[in-house]
């Protein structure tokens, strides 16, 4: 059976939910990159594409998604999608988790001027040729690489604009401090300093999750909702713990000294989903990352999931991630 990096015990005390997301942000094996640094003078605007768009305009793996980001290092400006236009202010942060097209803007601009065409080289024409003033917003954007993501719970449970503010307070999160060594190495540009910012924007990124999650209530069923739950999360902390184990509804209620009916209701009022769909998704998970990073047989990696044999395993795979298990394993160079 396979072992993960959660510990804990198997009485009532609940794992803490930042034990629970370390697994699936360590999947994530998210890598950071920044596309540029400018400021500009309103009126102005920039359009970005789509997500996937967006990795094939950077030539990224195919199993990796780049997720646009952008910070206001001072001014102000606005990030328009289909359905949300969000204000964001000096030492604000959005994150495009959803994927979407969106235009950065100030004022009323003639037309979006495409991110492509300013990572191409083309002129920054909407730079100002004065003093800052108060009309001026700078602005430094980047993309935060993320791997695999159809199964991830926190990846899923993201919204799509994440709005978070650097100076924000919490104990849970360092956002401003790691914000400021970034722009620190940014400016200082020494022997370096590319190696150390993009261990910086991979750090800025897991923070501004744990930011999300500990200061934005979840009124709807989520998987925020479900860890933040003591007895949600302590069932999901043990399927994390030992996905391979014989898991059933009253094993589960078993450790959470809850009946299998009290523990099955909470647990899909919490999630959305209930507790067996939910393992098999999170096994699913487990069963991608050995595929990609193992060379062990599908016999093994089946077992090691909770499966008696390779035939029902290919075939849950398949019902949830529309490959086979050997198909997915060779689309990952494996």
């Amino acid at each position: 059976m396979i072992n993960t990096t959660i510990n804990n015990t198997k009485t009532t005390m609940y794992a803490p939910e930042s034990d629970i997301i370390d697994q699936p942000l360590k999947f994530l094996q998210i890598a950071g990159s920044l596309l540029l640094r400018e400021t500009y003078a309103s009126p102005w605007a920039i359009s970005l594409p789509r997500a996937d768009e967006l990795t094939a305009f950077l030539k990224r793996p195919s199993n990796a998604l780049a997720i646009a980001f952008h910070l206001v290092e001072f001014g102000r400006c606005r990030i328009k999608t289909s359905d949300q236009d969000i204000e964001l202010s000096t030492g604000e942060m959005a994150i495009c988790f959803g994927g979407v097209d969106h235009t950065l803007y100030q004022g009323k601009a003639n037309s979006p001027y495409p991110i492509e065409d300013l990572l191409a080289g083309g002129p920054n024409i909407q730079r100002p040729h004065s003093i800052p003033n108060s009309d001026n917003t700078s602005l430094l954007c980047g993309v935060f690489l993320v791997h695999d993501i159809t199964l991830n719970p926190l990846f899923s449970a993201l919204p799509n604009v994440l709005h978070t503010s650097l100076v924000r307070s919490g104990e849970m999160h360092n956002l401003s401090g790691v914000a400021r060594l970034m722009t620190e190495e940014i400016n200082r540009n020494s022997f370096g300093s590319n190696y150390m910012i993009e261990r910086l924007l991979e750090i800025l990124c897991a923070e501004a999750i744990r930011s999300y999650i500990e200061t934005t209530p979840q009124q709807y069923p989520s998987w925020f909702r479900g860890i933040k739950d003591p007895v949600v999360g302590r069932a999901i902390a043990e399927m994390h713990s030992h996905p391979g184990a014989d898991w059933s509804v009253k094993k589960l209620a078993e450790h959470v000294a809850m009946s299998p009916s009290r523990f099955a209701a909470r647990f899909s009022e919490s999630l959305g989903s209930s507790p067996m769909t939910y393992l098999t998704k999170w096994r699913m998970n487990i069963a991608c990352q050995m595929l990609t990073t193992t060379k062990q047989r599908l016999d093994r990696i089946a077992s090691d999931v909770g499966y008696e044999n390779t035939t029902a395993f290919s075939r849950a795979f398949k019902k949830h991630i529309g490959l086979s298990p050997s198909e997915w394993r060779t689309s990952r160079g494996n």
